[in-house]
């Protein structure tokens, strides 16, 4: 027994008891730890197909209140943006266009700005062009918008169909166009 003990001295090798207070229970509670917070962030999760839209009702250009329900009836494309946002501002003509092709025809864009700055966001709006309602939600990347719909990079969209049922997230080009054709109808 006591040739081991000293082998075991000699060549670092540590107890059972050690091993387990020293290595074992501190990995425990790390593990722990990131499975807490991994639960924390599922809270915040980004909506799917087939769900009902989170309600959005937000300030207009001119302050009144906005609601993405007074839009129910409607397929709706909901585009999450800011001034900022290099990527958003390139695909403002895209928009500009889907807009002019369906506007007449029971479709409507939702633009959820997630700017800090009203000015900046009212000149990017005046600047690109965009006819459609647009609302202001300043709480930038900690606003309740982007955290109902788990936005974590823009530009983001949702297209909602008349039943306020998310039909497509993030849809492009033909895709897009094609899918609010089924929406519509048409």
């Amino acid at each position: 027994m006591k040739k081991n003990i000293k082998y075991a001295q000699k060549n670092r090798i540590l107890p059972g008891r050690v091993v387990h207070e020293k290595i074992l229970l501190p990995m425990n509670r790390l593990l722990m730890g990131v499975f807490l917070l991994t639960l924390a962030f599922q809270g915040q999760a980004q909506v799917k197909k087939g769900q009902p839209a989170p309600e959005i009702k937000l300030p207009d250009t001119t302050g009144n209140a906005l609601s993405l329900q007074d839009m129910r009836g409607k397929v709706v494309l909901i585009d999450f943006w800011a001034s900022w946002c290099k990527p958003c501002r390139m695909n403002n003509p895209n928009l500009v266009a889907l807009h002019e092709k369906f506007r007449d025809k029971d479709f409507e864009i939702l633009g959820v700005s997630i700017d800090k700055s009203k000015a900046d966001w009212i000149k990017a709006i005046q600047k690109d062009g965009l006819t459609w309602k647009q609302v202001l939600d300043p709480g930038g990347w900690d606003a309740q918008s982007t955290a109902n719909y788990g936005v974590d990079a823009i530009p983001a969209s949702f297209l909602i169909d008349k039943e306020g049922v998310i039909r497509g997230i993030n849809l492009e080009g033909r895709e897009l166009e094609g899918t609010i054709r089924k929406l519509l109808g048409k």
